[in-house]
């Protein structure tokens, strides 16, 4: 892989977490469930002010984005941060965020 494949690939990735992080509802899930000390067992809609019937295509899209993970254990869901892809998102976020407020000035005043 070349190193512009691997920065197109870190791009895609930051860009996918991002988008799953975009919507309000999303974030009040990551929050909730980075509060937690171990997984989460039960119906997230019943401690978060999430409508029942938008809950589960919130944690599918944070999940397919890899933020967090979960498993179906009848009758309830387990769901928990990907603690892996929690500190590579953060990682790349910072880097990210660094690189734009760097020593450059503003190129604009």
């Amino acid at each position: 892989m070349t190193e512009k494949d691997h920065k197109n690939g870190n791009q895609e990735k930051l860009a996918r977490f991002a988008k799953a992080m975009g919507h309000p509802t999303r974030i009040a899930i990551l929050q909730f469930l980075a509060e937690q000390k171990c997984c989460f067992f039960g119906e997230i809609h019943e401690v978060l002010p999430i409508a029942k019937a938008t809950v589960s295509q919130h944690l599918k899209e944070l999940k397919d984005a890899g933020l967090i993970q979960g498993e179906i254990e009848a009758p309830k869901v387990k769901y928990c941060i990907n603690k892996e892809n929690w500190k590579m998102a953060s990682d790349m976020f910072s880097g990210f965020f660094s690189q734009l407020t760097g020593e450059k000035g503003n190129c604009c005043e």
